[in-house]
């Protein structure tokens, strides 16, 4: 499977959906793990300790989302993102989607 791992996006969201040892262990199972650029700056985690356990770094988010089968977020999409979530994609994140009805509604429309 293709997981992506985009930064996040979401005002003071510093977090990253998974650390290097989560991609080693899914890289050794067989699956593809592309992180974007960046994306564990605020959890101090460097590009490099991701590429040492196997994943592949995109420089921009849009990349990340297009080639993942399966996305992996901290928090729910935001406005600039709803346009990236596509059908048959499988987003693994927390949700509070009563608190935001475009968001909600951006996923039902994605299928």
């Amino acid at each position: 499977m293709r997981v992506g791992v985009p930064t996040e996006t979401k005002n003071n969201e510093f977090r990253v959906a998974i650390t290097p040892a989560g991609v080693r262990e899914l890289t050794r199972r067989g699956h593809q793990v592309t992180i974007q650029a960046g994306a564990g700056e605020g959890s101090s985690i460097a590009d490099a300790d991701y590429v040492a356990a196997g994943a592949q770094v995109a420089d921009a988010a849009e990349g990340v989302w297009a080639a993942a089968e399966l996305l992996l977020k901290v928090k729910e999409p935001i406005e600039i993102e709803y346009g990236l979530l596509r059908r048959g994609q499988i987003l693994f994140t927390y949700l509070h989607l009563a608190a935001s009805l475009p968001c909600t509604e951006a996923l039902l429309r994605s299928g």
